[in-house]
């Protein structure tokens, strides 16, 4: 074997066996919850902090002054698991001439909050809010939190079940109510926002026409592909399994996700009996075998897979070629970070990255908030103890 066939064959290896490891963007932030970067502008990101601050990277330096400071109307969260506060954030599609912004968060006597801002020299101005969307939590956790555009311009909103366990009121399947859905809104008008015509559920009595689909428990992170525009959802479950749900673009909207009387493919609780008739099944699930406690409280729990789902994104980045295509997820509870093959007909091709991920950043443990996307496609990912790092080859 001459020289340079070795070389191209060692290039060639590399290329289709590298492994994904990451690099650390920026650290010693609050309780991060998500990343996501500015509109034309490759290195100049936003990161929100739970409390209710969002700062800004800038060239991998996190500058002084906040982006967004609204901590005298946020929750701020006091305790391990708190899952209220500041949640998403999304740039209008036409940021660059509008300069709006979108906030959701939890404000201080437990309502939900969507709303819009205004930036002003580069700084969002905290005076300028305006609410979209208010609605009063009835208990503490499943909040959502993900607010999104799709590739129609739509604003969308998750929603969680509206909490405890099991959802004891039934509002996942209750269409009379907001709860346990994503919200599809219009949101370029001057009143807070116009229903869509064609969203499933308009002109339809007693049933609330903001919502897009339903059955959901807590969607803890939806987005959508950036080149396709389908949309995929990580929905936290309740004791035995995570799930994913995938939808095409364009869609009619509609669908069932199926959360109370399915948890996964099975039916909760699992002892009973139900039906997947007009129910829309995940593409993807895996047990929820880790114990959320011993989590909270940083007890390590080897060889399981994890407890609370944290949707990503289908990667459309250059750096990772042998990715391209692939959804990239994980779980908070066990730092695990997967990928996989999807499609409407399910998924394949399921690749555990957490060891080769782990090792490069030189951490055990890792408590994977949120994922996050620049411009470009390349994926972000965030430990709620405080760094940000951006998946690459090694």
């Amino acid at each position: 074997m001459n020289k340079s066939f070795l070389y191209i064959y060692c290039l060639l290896f590399n290329f289709i066996f590298s492994e994904i490891g990451a690099i650390k963007i920026a650290t010693g932030f609050n309780k991060p919850v998500y990343i996501c970067s500015f509109p034309n502008h490759d290195n100049h990101h936003i990161v929100l902090e739970q409390k209710g601050t969002i700062k800004i990277i800038k060239d991998n330096q996190i500058l002084r002054t906040y982006f967004l400071d609204i901590r005298d109307r946020v929750h701020r969260p006091l305790y391990p698991g708190d899952e209220m506060g500041l949640l998403g954030f999304a740039f209008d599609p036409d940021y660059i001439e509008n300069n709006y912004i979108y906030v959701h968060y939890n404000d201080k006597d437990d309502n939900t909050i969507v709303s819009r801002f205004e930036v002003e020299n580069g700084i969002a101005n905290k005076l300028s809010e305006k609410n979209i969307l208010k609605l009063q939590q009835p208990y503490m956790n499943h909040n959502g939190g993900t607010i999104a555009f799709g590739k129609d311009g739509y604003l969308y909103i998750g929603l969680g079940d509206g909490g405890s366990a099991g959802d004891p009121e039934n509002r996942a399947q209750d269409l009379t109510n907001l709860f346990g859905s994503i919200l599809r809104l219009d949101v370029n008008t001057d009143s807070n926002y116009l229903i869509p015509k064609n969203n499933p559920f308009v002109s339809i009595d007693n049933v609330k026409s903001e919502i897009w689909s339903y059955g959901l428990r807590n969607p803890w992170r939806f987005s959508f592909d950036k080149l396709s525009g389908d949309m995929i959802i990580g929905d936290v479950g309740q004791y035995l399994w995570e799930e994913i749900n995938f939808e095409l673009f364009p869609n009619k909207g509609g669908k069932n996700y199926g959360w109370n009387i399915m948890e996964g493919n099975h039916c909760y609780p699992e002892e009973t009996k139900c039906s997947s008739d007009n129910l829309t099944m995940p593409i993807f699930e895996y047990p929820n075998n880790a114990n959320y406690a011993k989590t909270l409280f940083g007890i390590k729990q080897p060889n399981m897979d994890g407890c609370s789902i944290t949707g990503g994104y289908v990667y459309r980045g250059d750096v990772l070629k042998n990715m391209y295509g692939k959804y990239i997820f994980g779980d908070y509870c066990t730092g695990k970070i997967w990928s996989i093959v999807i499609d409407e007909n399910g998924f394949n091709n399921l690749i555990n990255h957490t060891d080769s991920i782990m090792k490069s950043i030189g951490k055990k443990e890792f408590y994977l908030s949120s994922f996050g996307e620049n411009n470009k496609g390349e994926i972000f990912i965030v430990d709620y103890n405080g760094t940000i790092y951006q998946l690459v080859n090694i």
